[in-house]
């Protein structure tokens, strides 16, 4: 371990006040749990400001998800003063005052640099462990990412501080890093991935000093925690901003990284059918959250990972491995790779191979399969990913047809002919897997010997 040095020496914070006639921040738009804070702090002596995304995003007319707030007071002062209080985190130790469902996240200024007996810590790449050095509201501008998230509003005279340039660089949709961006960076590789969903949620480009250290710093995100990652990844493909933000990933070099057998799955597929596949169902994804309808992270990695279970399976049946078999052994193997770097759970990872493995039973019509293929608890999920197929390939139109026809009326789904145009493989992987389908032989009862002895005299 080695103790960081400060995280730049070039930023010199300045400050610069926006008054309230200046910008469009209301109390109004804020919780009360959030001004309840606020005005605690405020009255108990400290320091409070909000701070971060939510002053971000009240500035560009979005609505914040949650509100933090920054303050001088320590998370043992803060507890003391909220009985709804807990103090979480050990890399960063935070406080949080909980009103009903709502959470307000309480963090203290922290400083730019130090030790502070050993309280701030990194590893010898620059990546930071530990960081409980309280600062100044200064230091604790600098000590941000991005000069958007570097913007506090003040409580007391209802104006917003900008210590780095924040400010017009939001009105300017500009991301910026604050500090030398790759030691940025190398402090904490999965800033590259906020920098990409940020930029895709607010529609912000990213400033090229900014830009251009990502794609060759990418590969530190080999040592980022998978736990962390699978959280990032479902804040940036299911905030509404999916296509953007894989868009994003792709342009900076982040998508092999983190996805590093979907990108060579597309990268080998030279007529784009799979990726255009992907991008459908991301654009699909994009519309249901914007319709406040309800979206799986099974069926989003079923998307995301569906390029790489195809050339898995392509090389296994290559290998002459048998339809049914390579199919479960692909899916198994993607997945085994996949969570080595995203840590996917295992309540999502077996609906997504159960939607993969579904596929080729959409092509068996014989009645009996298809009414228990319709009670098939993934079947919906599995149809609508067997709809987004077609953005790929339009060899399944017939299928799609036939099993919307069988959802309204499935006493007339039945398909004698269907059986005609199915291959010896298909038809056999379908006999494995509805291999409890036949009906059990009743065994029959042994018939008791015939009493031999002779009759009683």
């Amino acid at each position: 371990m080695t103790e960081s040095q400060s995280i730049s020496t070039a930023v010199v914070p300045s400050l610069h006040v926006i008054p309230r006639e200046a910008h469009n921040i209301s109390r109004k738009q804020m919780s009360q749990g959030t001004l309840r804070v606020l005005y605690r702090l405020r009255e108990a002596g400290f320091a409070a400001y909000l701070v971060g995304g939510a002053v971000r995003d009240l500035l560009v007319g979005g609505e914040p998800k949650d509100f933090d707030v920054a303050t001088d007071a320590t998370p043992e002062q803060v507890k003391a003063l909220f009985r709804n209080c807990r103090l979480i985190g050990r890399r960063f130790r935070l406080a949080h005052v909980v009103y009903g469902r709502e959470i307000i996240e309480v963090a203290t200024f922290r400083a730019n640099g130090g030790d502070d007996e050993g309280d701030r810590l990194t590893d010898d790449g620059g990546r930071l462990l530990r960081d409980n050095v309280y600062g100044s509201i200064e230091h604790d501008a600098v000590r941000r990412d991005f000069t958007a998230n570097a913007l506090y509003y003040a409580i007391e005279d209802f104006s917003v501080r900008d210590y780095v340039g924040g400010f017009a660089d939001v009105q300017a949709r500009v991301l910026r890093l604050i500090g030398e961006p790759e030691a940025r960076y190398r402090e904490d590789p999965v800033r590259m991935l906020r920098a990409a969903r940020l930029a895709a949620k607010l529609g912000f480009t990213i400033a090229p000093a900014t830009a251009e250290p990502i794609a060759r710093l990418a590969p530190l995100l080999a040592d980022a925690s998978p736990a962390r990652l699978f959280e990032e990844t479902l804040k940036m493909f299911l905030s509404g901003h999916a296509v953007a933000s894989f868009e994003l990933l792709e342009a900076h070099g982040l998508l092999p990284v983190l996805l590093p057998e979907t990108a060579q799955a597309l990268q080998s597929n030279k007529s784009g059918a799979l990726r255009r596949m992907l991008v459908q169902g991301l654009r699909n994804t994009d519309a249901r959250v914007h319709a406040d309808q309800a979206v799986s992270p099974a069926f989003l990695y079923a998307v995301l990972l569906w390029p790489a279970y195809c050339r898995a399976l392509a090389l296994l049946q290559a290998q002459g491995v048998h339809a049914a078999e390579a199919q479960r052994r692909a899916a198994d193997r993607v997945t085994l790779h996949q969570v080595a770097r995203i840590a996917l759970p295992r309540r999502f990872s077996q609906p997504m191979q159960e939607i993969w493995l579904l596929q080729p039973r959409f092509t068996l019509r014989l009645r009996k399969r298809v009414f228990r293929l319709l009670s098939h608890p993934r079947f919906r999920a599995a149809f609508d990913f067997l709809e987004l197929r077609l953005a790929a390939s339009d060899s399944h139109a017939d299928d799609v047809a036939f099993w919307r026809e069988a959802q309204l009326h499935p006493s007339d789904a039945t398909a004698d002919s269907a059986q005609d145009r199915l291959t010896p493989d298909e038809i056999g992987n379908d006999a494995i897997a509805e291999a409890g389908d036949a009906p059990r032989k009743r065994r029959r009862r042994r018939r008791r010997p015939t009493d031999t002895r002779p009759a009683a005299e």
